[in-house]
């Protein structure tokens, strides 16, 4: 399956050259974006930043099909070749040459007020924010059915290792590898003098009730619950995991490098003292 951003011909002309140059090979490729098309797929194919990806990513959960990205947005961290490397990825995909990474996810509940529970998931994050016509929320936060802390902020997120170099990382959040399966909790704007970062074991609760104002849990910033006060919500570890292809052995301090052009003159070269 090819899924691809439509709102630049650029990737749509190359997203057609790609299908061509696949189905040449002996692929049938399907570009219905439904987890019919991606049933029985070997690899979901995405063309696009990594807003694309977790679109692809609505998809594979539910088929368990692998994401191999090709970017074409800015940073693009959950992407694995650069369009100019589109020649190699085919290569490697007709010779399906290429390694799996398990990536954790976040589980979601919600329960209002009147007793209406929602679910979801996020493979990124989840993140509880002030509505519109909300100056800021309360929040009352636990950790395993313990009080951590309550107080008023623009909202906490609740991040995944994959996640920690989105959201979570603009808001002061710890940059997480991505092979460690954590839950990130950062508050933000927190008005506390205690509103640091939390990293909380994978088989924690996160709890969080909404006191005060009315907020919007976001989940990938894609899928939103509107919450009023009352509202609880709970993390947890998703129950599915993504997988996500990768063709190369690239260090994930290499990747973080070469993402956010971090300086990295001055360090020791390879085997000196």
């Amino acid at each position: 399956m090819v899924i691809h951003r439509g709102d630049r011909a650029e990737v749509r002309e190359t997203a057609a050259v790609l299908r061509t140059l696949l189905e040449a090979e002996g692929f049938e490729v399907d570009t219905s974006e439904t987890p019919a098309g991606a049933r029985g797929a070997e690899l979901i194919l995405v063309m696009g930043g990594d807003g694309t990806i977790l679109r692809g990513a609505e998809i594979a959960r539910t088929v368990g099909v692998p994401i191999l990205g090709i970017n074409y947005g800015h940073l693009g961290f959950l992407s694995e070749a650069e369009p100019d490397e589109l020649p190699t990825v085919v290569a490697r995909i007709v010779q399906r040459d290429w390694q799996v990474d398990e990536r954790m996810t976040m589980g979601l509940r919600v329960t209002l007020p009147d007793g209406t529970v929602t679910t979801n998931w996020a493979l990124n994050d989840v993140s509880i924010e002030k509505s519109p016509s909300s100056r800021m929320i309360g929040v009352s936060f636990a950790v395993d059915q313990r009080a951590v802390s309550a107080f008023r902020a623009d909202g906490l997120v609740f991040s995944t290792p994959t996640g920690s170099t989105a959201y979570n990382f603009s808001v002061g959040g710890p940059v997480v590898w991505p092979d460690v399966e954590a839950m990130i909790i950062v508050p933000i704007a927190g008005h506390t003098l205690f509103s640091r970062p939390l990293v909380v074991s994978p088989n924690s609760v996160a709890g969080v009730r909404i006191t005060e104002e009315e907020a919007v849990v976001w989940c990938d910033g894609r899928r939103s619950i509107n919450a009023p006060a009352g509202t609880e919500i709970l993390a947890t570890k998703g129950e599915t995991s993504i997988k996500l292809a990768r063709l190369g052995s690239t260090l994930f301090s290499e990747r973080l490098v070469k993402k956010f052009h971090l300086p990295v003159q001055g360090w020791r070269s390879e085997g000196a003292a």
